[in-house]
Parts: structure tokens; sequence; C-alpha cells
């Protein structure tokens, strides 16, 4: 199912999101100060590709400080835009029963866009 649900995602918009998070963290590496936040974005554009059988968990290890930091400074930056995006598709897409399982993967990716440093994708 989740190889299905995974062509449908990217048929339907999937590949162009994904586009969009690996193309902000190309240029947000570009720079020394955006390199963390280019890797999360490049993160959030693999997830975005094929979010279908995939979940999202605490990373066990790490300085919690800093993850702290980084997540506020991307809460400010653009984390919140892009949460409020994946909600409003996900809300759109939820209208329809067909859209149901599609709504459940933006509001997936609306959890990581808010915070997503000190976590991984399993």
């Amino acid at each position: 199912m989740s190889i299905i649900g995974n062509i449908i995602w990217i048929l339907l918009g999937g590949f162009l999101i994904s586009l969009e998070y690996i193309c902000a963290g190309v240029a947000l590496c570009l720079t020394i100060i955006g390199i963390p936040f280019g890797f999360q974005s490049i993160k959030l554009g693999i997830l975005a590709l094929v979010p279908f059988g995939r979940t999202i968990v605490d990373h066990p290890t790490g300085s919690g400080f800093l993850r702290t930091i980084f997540n506020i400074i991307w809460f400010f930056i653009g984390g919140i835009w892009i949460c409020l995006t994946h909600l409003l598709l996900a809300i759109l897409l939820a209208i329809t029963i067909i859209g149901i399982p599609f709504a459940r993967q933006h509001a997936k990716l609306a959890t990581l866009a808010l915070t997503p440093f000190g976590k991984d994708i399993r």
C-alpha cells in the first residue's frame, strides 16, 4: 500500500514539494551558518518525496541545548510558515475521503517542519 501511496503522492505534487525543500537546502548550505538548516531542509525534502511507510522518531542522542536553539531559530525563520502550509494542504485534502491518507502525510510533514532538529526519519 505504501508503494502505491508514494507513487500517487509523487504524481500529485510530492515531487514539487520535495524539489522545493532540496533546492532551499542546497541554497542554505552555501553559507557556513546555514549548513545545519540546509541539512534539515534536505531531510524534509527526502521525506516529502516518499512519506508513506516512514515514521518520525526523536533522536535518542544529541545536545539538547543546541537542538533547542536551532529549533527556535528554525521556527522563526520559516518553520511556522512551512508548518502552516502543510496544515492548510492537510485540511483541504481531508475534505474528501480519497484525500485523507494524503492529509495525514501532510500532518506528519507539518510536525517535522515545525521542529526538525532532534528528529530521525525511519
